[in-house]
């Protein structure tokens, strides 16, 4: 347990910033699993549509720092890999 004022609060922050960053998490990973939908359903219009919001979470998430930026561009990466091999499919 913390006894100087400052430890507490520090606690008290560690709390809240985990909080918002298992939400900012939970949503990007359900964010990611719609795409994953949409490609397997091989819809192409709903798929490009999820894959930009699912690159837009992924840089606001880095940008915060709750996940690394390399690990978001990773992840953008092959995402994107995925689109292309659908669109590539359907022609």
């Amino acid at each position: 347990m913390p006894t100087s004022k400052s430890a507490k609060k520090r606690v008290r922050q560690n709390v809240k910033c985990r909080l918002r960053n298992r939400s900012h998490k939970s949503a990007l990973k359900t964010q990611i699993k719609k795409f994953i939908l949409a490609i397997q359903s091989k819809n192409v219009a709903d798929a490009e549509n999820h894959f930009s919001l699912t690159t837009k979470k992924l840089d606001k998430v880095a940008t915060k720092g709750i996940i690394h930026k390399n690990t978001a561009s990773r992840k953008k990466s092959r995402l994107a890999r995925a689109l292309n091999k659908l669109k590539a499919g359907v022609s």
